[in-house]
Parts: structure tokens; sequence; C-alpha cells
């Protein structure tokens, strides 16, 4: 399995690399108010979209990621809590009797 892996990312990384090659004319790239950059090779400006989106994507992750993880400590604070609690009354001098008992039915 780990080398089927290891066989689908070398063909994804040489279809990726025959795209660069093939995408390597200049390009002007314009950005507001009227400001251009000319002749940037088309790979350089996929390149920094891509690495941008990445970029985007993994802050939007990882605001989820620091959300789980704080729900996953209060949960585990409860669990420790509520186990503790069991265990106090576990440990206590027996069955708890009551001090007087009343009849279910009258005589």
């Amino acid at each position: 399995m780990r080398y089927l892996v290891w066989l689908l990312r070398l063909v994804i990384f040489v279809i990726v690399l025959l795209f660069a090659l093939k995408n390597t004319a200049p390009v002007d790239v314009g950005f507001f108010a009227d400001h251009f950059i000319q002749q940037v090779p088309l790979i350089v400006v996929m390149l920094v979209a891509f690495v941008l989106g990445v970029a985007f994507g993994l802050l939007v992750a990882f605001s989820a990621v620091l959300r789980r993880r704080r729900e996953i400590n209060r949960l585990r604070r409860d669990l420790a809590r509520a186990q503790g609690a069991l265990a106090r009354q576990q440990s206590g001098s027996g069955p708890v009797i009551p001090d007087t008992v009343a009849p279910l039915a009258p005589l």
C-alpha cells in the first residue's frame, strides 16, 4: 500500500511539473489602482495563487482545530470531575441507610 501511495505521488508530481513547464509564458499582472507588473511567468503567478490559497485554507482550518481542542479539554475536565464525584461516592461508608422507613402499603 505504501508503494502505491508513493507511485500516486510521483504521478501527480510529474503531471504538475509538465503543467508548469507548459505554462512559462510571460503575463502582465494587474492590481488595484492601475498598478501592473509586466512580464511575470505564468507559473509564478499560479504558484503564488496556490500558496495564498493554502495559507488561507490552513488559517480557516486552524481556527476550527482550536475550537475543537477547547471543546475536548472542557469535556475532559467534566469527565474528570464526574469520575471524582463517583469515586468519592463509592469510597463512602457503605450504602446510605435512611433513618426512617415508611411502609409501602397500609396494613
